[in-house]
């Protein structure tokens, strides 16, 4: 399967584009729960896109690709949204522990998306060209 579509960059599409990311992964033969796992990374990949390329929703548009062979799957999110280096976010290295509110709250203000990525796929990778814009690349490998 290699399959390519463009949405909107809104909030109440990003369960379509996940919807999308999920035929690749079950055509690439990945259970349910592997399903479940990657639809998560689509998702706040689609989510940092909208709110931190785009600053807001309809600002511009995700082209998704998606390439399943068996026991791969190969996402690639692109925008033309602002650039987004990857090496400037801090690496999270320790257990998240959630004891009071104060700590839910401090989680909720942002900075996990990108370690749910690369905790749940096998490659994260980001490109940026001033001329063609990001393009956020995520691969899973069936175990």
């Amino acid at each position: 399967m290699n399959d390519c579509a463009v949405f909107p960059a809104r909030y109440d599409v990003i369960a379509s584009i996940c919807e999308f990311v999920q035929a690749g992964a079950e055509a690439a033969g990945f259970g349910e729960d592997e399903q479940f796992r990657v639809q998560l990374a689509c998702d706040e990949a689609c989510t940092n896109i909208i709110e931190h390329a785009y600053g807001g929703e309809n600002q511009g548009e995700i082209e998704v690709k998606v390439q399943a062979t068996t026991g791969t799957l190969t996402i690639e999110l692109h925008d033309n949204g602002q650039s987004f280096d990857p090496e400037n976010q801090p690496e999270l290295n320790r257990p998240l522990k959630i004891k009071t509110e104060e700590d839910l709250e401090r989680l909720q203000a942002g900075g996990l998306g990108l370690h749910f990525m690369r905790t749940i796929m096998d490659e994260v990778r980001f490109h940026f060209d001033a001329r063609e814009g990001n393009t956020l690349v995520m691969v899973k490998r069936k175990v």
